[in-house]
């Protein structure tokens, strides 16, 4: 934000226009001498070309541009910062995302089912402010794609690059949800939180999503499910990003909502059903809301002061419209 410490000088830039016009425009303004044409030597007198007009429209705009700067210069212009510093530690949030073929499924238009979450997520993760975020993804096996960080464009980043069956044909519950409890486990935040979405049934690894949820309350860490599914026969597409080959089709879909609400039950949290983006939006609103902690935040403002530079620049601009008509149209100045 731009403060000045004189503002009251800012009004002598009203009279700028003015000037302008009594030393350009005005028929009246003087400035010519009359003479007999019997004085000029030659056989006519020329007109006044392109390259001579220019350079004269030049010299004026840098003189009346560096008066402009000088004037904002005296009224004493700075740059106000304003820094936030947080006092307390956030929370540590690992959002465990589903990559299984099935979240291909198109009915969360205009995109598929992954689509969708991956907008949703971002638009949460914008959403924090001082919490350690993590990504973890499955699909038949699990992987931590980013560990907990304040470093949301990067994380943002690692998001948009995801894409489906990454990690197999399959769907490992109980993995996501044990890799993303392993790097919260030497956390050392209050309150440590998981969001699983997914939207399907556990259908591979080796452990159990119940037991991961044992392993989860265990350390502390509170679980929110997140089935993202509609009931029936829904339109599925998905690039093998092995082969690259495309697949499409109509698939059954159907979603073990005891198991989602058993895992955040055990862990102390909540289970949500979506079945449209409109509702998977709310949901993560709901978790943003709910999952707060007090921060406390020390406010820096530091004021910046760039009279000096406005008082170069003004020096320069002026300088230029003296050597334009010093140097390139000869004026007799002075």
């Amino acid at each position: 934000m731009l403060t000045y410490d004189k503002p009251l000088y800012l009004i002598l830039l009203v009279f700028i226009p003015v000037v302008i016009y009594l030393r350009h425009f005005w028929k009246n303004r003087g400035g010519r001498l009359a003479f007999s044409i019997a004085v000029w030597k030659e056989d006519k007198i020329g007109g006044v070309g392109f390259w001579t007009r220019s350079v004269v429209f030049l010299s004026a705009l840098f003189f009346w541009v560096g008066l402009f700067f000088l004037i904002v210069a005296i009224s004493g212009p700075g740059l106000v910062k304003q820094e936030r510093f947080f006092l307390s530690r956030g929370m540590d949030i690992m959002i465990v995302l589903d990559e299984s073929p099935s979240m291909g499924a198109r009915d969360f238009p205009p995109v598929n089912r992954f689509e969708s979450a991956k907008e949703v997520i971002h638009r949460f993760i914008n959403s924090r402010e001082n919490d350690t975020i993590g990504l973890v993804t499955f699909g038949k096996e699990a992987a931590l794609r980013t560990p907990p960080t304040l470093d949301y464009g990067n994380l943002n980043d690692r998001i948009d690059s995801l894409e489906i069956m990454e990690l197999g044909n399959g769907t490992a519950i109980g993995m996501g949800i044990a890799v993303a409890s392993l790097h919260l486990r030497q956390s050392t935040a209050k309150e440590q939180v998981i969001i699983l979405l997914t939207d399907g049934d556990n259908n591979a690894g080796e452990i159990m999503p119940l037991s991961a949820a044992e392993i989860a309350k265990q350390l502390g860490i509170r679980i929110y499910t997140v089935g993202i599914a509609s009931e029936g026969n829904v339109p599925l597409e998905f690039t093998d990003p092995e082969t690259g080959k495309v697949f499409s089709g109509t698939y059954r879909s159907s979603l073990h909502e005891d198991l989602l609400k058993r895992i955040a039950e055990i862990t102390g949290g909540r289970f949500f059903s979506t079945r449209s983006p409109g509702v998977l939006e709310t949901v993560f609103r709901t978790i943003d809301s709910v999952e707060t902690m007090e921060k406390r935040v020390k406010v820096k403002i530091s004021r910046i002061p760039i009279h000096r530079e406005l008082i170069y620049l003004s020096l320069i601009l002026i300088l230029g419209d003296f050597l334009l008509r010093k140097w390139l149209l000869r004026e007799v100045l002075p």
